[in-house]
């Protein structure tokens, strides 16, 4: 079992009063807060080992570098990759979505291709592959927010290029069966994105046992900062598709009639990197999963089966019943509009999302503008939950 207390105490911002009342902090699938030693680790780079790394010949140059490279080799044990050579450092999911939708669009799609996505789609994993004139094949969902997996079989064709799918939906916490897509995708010699923004942080990922071609995750929604995020990509894949971006780092020789280009990883990632934010990274994930996977699915599954009771029993309509499902729960109360409820919330130190969360597609398939949407993490408690549910029964005695 996790020792909450201990946890919560590496979390400064979880002692704050929001309006003179206690923080609660269920928003974190837009981002999680971050524990001493994620903020600590930055200031240590910044204070102590602060120089532009790979280049240069001077100690903390090599030192900084080291580092750097020491993060990559900690993220490609964390999703157990072949190699670092395969480990991008990227802003974030959404970058690495666009890195790939441009790079590997170039070498393999031309307009009117096209990409299989679900219906389940944040935005980051829909307009990127638009702006490369891509179709996009959807795959439905049934009444409990889950795939229809033989419809899927059927949405390919001689013009399938990609299938790019969320691991985890970041609006119904629905866990998409990855493996059977991906297995289902190499049948037609297709491969696979999996959007692993929303996993990476309530579930070990092996992307070897997966054998995903391509994963992407962004740090800040696994206790790292902002800024950073990973794709990782196999390497014949990495090997065969032309950067996303041109300048230093990403070359090998330059002159004014050619370029050629560098090694990988270093081929897409053109510039200084976020060399200090990779090692706070590092750092996040090696924090996480200390605790080991097992506590912290046993907690989080807790807290939310705990929060669904409480939701069911005070008539709010919850979106998403898979039976596979992760630690989100969106919510609608009869009559009462998700703005006014994230608000009213907000007022009692609530911290809730409220709207499309991103992902406007599905809200229509829903049938609905926007939902409330309470997320949890490793942090949060069941008395957490219950001040959750004492504000939402104030908001009903108001309207």
């Amino acid at each position: 079992m996790l020792d909450l207390p201990s946890i919560r105490s590496d979390f400064p911002i979880l002692q704050r009063e929001i309006y003179g009342k206690p923080l609660v902090y269920l928003d974190n699938a837009a981002t999680t807060q971050k524990p001493r030693c994620v903020v600590e680790k930055l200031t240590e780079g910044y204070y102590r080992t602060n120089a532009n790394i790979h280049r240069g010949v001077h100690f903390l140059s090599r030192q900084a570098t080291e580092a750097h490279e020491e993060a990559r080799r900690t993220v490609r044990q964390f999703l157990n990759a072949r190699s670092a050579a395969e480990i991008i450092f990227t802003r974030g999911a959404t970058e690495a979505i666009n890195l790939l939708a441009s790079s590997y669009g170039k070498a393999f799609m031309r307009p009117g291709d096209e990409v299989i996505v679900t219906a389940m789609e944040h935005h980051s994993n829909i307009v990127p592959w638009q702006l490369q004139g891509m179709t996009l094949k959807v795959i439905p969902l049934n009444g409990r927010g889950e795939l229809e997996m033989e419809a899927c079989e059927r949405l390919f064709t001689e013009r399938t290029r990609l299938v790019a799918v969320t691991h985890v939906s970041n609006v119904l916490g629905t866990v998409n069966p990855v493996a059977d897509l991906i297995r289902t995708a190499h049948r037609h010699h297709v491969p696979v994105l999996i959007d692993g923004a929303q996993a990476v942080a309530h579930r070990p990922v092996d992307v070897q046992a997966l054998d995903a071609d391509f994963y992407t995750f962004s740090g800040h929604k696994i206790y790292a900062p902002a800024g950073i995020g990973v794709l990782y990509g196999r390497e014949q894949w990495l090997e065969r598709i032309p950067p996303y971006q041109g300048g230093g780092e990403m070359i090998a020789s330059v002159s004014f009639e050619k370029t050629s280009f560098n090694e990988l990883p270093y081929k897409f990632e053109a510039g200084t990197p976020d060399f200090i934010g990779s090692t706070a990274l590092a750092e996040a994930l090696r924090y996480v999963s200390s605790f080991g996977w097992e506590a912290i699915a046993a907690h989080e599954e807790a807290l939310l089966t705990y929060a669904t009771q409480q939701l069911d029993g005070a008539g709010a309509h919850i979106f998403g019943r898979a039976a596979a499902k992760s630690s989100v729960l969106s919510f609608a109360l009869e009559r009462i509009h998700h703005y006014d409820t994230g608000m009213l919330l907000d007022g009692q130190g609530i911290a809730v999302r409220t709207g499309h969360h991103c992902a406007e597609p599905l809200m229509r398939a829903l049938g609905v503008e926007g939902t409330v949407r309470a997320s949890f993490a490793l942090y949060n408690t069941r008395e957490e939950i219950d001040a959750l549910m004492a504000g939402i029964e104030r908001i009903k005695d108001m309207f």
